[in-house]
């Protein structure tokens, strides 16, 4: 068997449900994922409790009327941007925690890795959607991105250039 052969085997053994740790990130991959797929929707309701449409399409047919003015509203806006800082930071946390849970960490590290993670993302959004005073959103973003760049740091050691 080559090199390239176990360590192919070596992956897809640790990206089973036998393995804790990658149950584990898949459950917390999860609840991330699915509160950025949320925000689109929390934006849209927004977008029709306000009558902001950014769209003439949307309008016409959301707002009943051709002369609903084609806006934006604060509120919106801001959803849409703690959507957007979602977009940015959930993304690189699922690709680096795959790559992360290859690597074979251990399990009690990992865990507070994934946790920490989300718990961060949850609280970002409150934040932000609350528009507590700073510094209370940057340091949720930043504990977040402190997580992102430790995986990665994790995984490069290990790696073979």
């Amino acid at each position: 068997m080559s090199k390239i052969q176990k360590d192919l085997k070596m992956v897809t053994a640790t990206l089973t449900l036998d393995n804790p740790v990658f149950r584990t990130f898949i459950g917390y991959a999860a609840l991330v994922l699915l509160k950025t797929c949320l925000m689109s929707i929390f934006t849209s309701i927004h977008r029709m409790k306000r009558k902001v449409f950014i769209n003439e399409e949307d309008a016409k047919s959301l707002g009943g009327k051709i002369d609903v003015k084609i806006s934006t509203h604060p509120y919106v806006e801001r959803i849409r941007r703690c959507h957007l800082n979602d977009l940015e930071n959930v993304l690189p946390f699922v690709l680096l925690g795959l790559l992360y849970v290859a690597i074979g960490p251990s399990q009690g590290i990992a865990i507070l890795h994934f946790r920490i993670f989300t718990i961060s993302r949850f609280l970002h959004t409150f934040v932000y959607l609350g528009a507590v005073p700073q510094p209370a959103r940057a340091l949720c973003f930043l504990v977040g991105f402190l997580v992102n760049i430790s995986m990665a740091i994790n995984v490069i050691l290990v790696s073979t250039f």
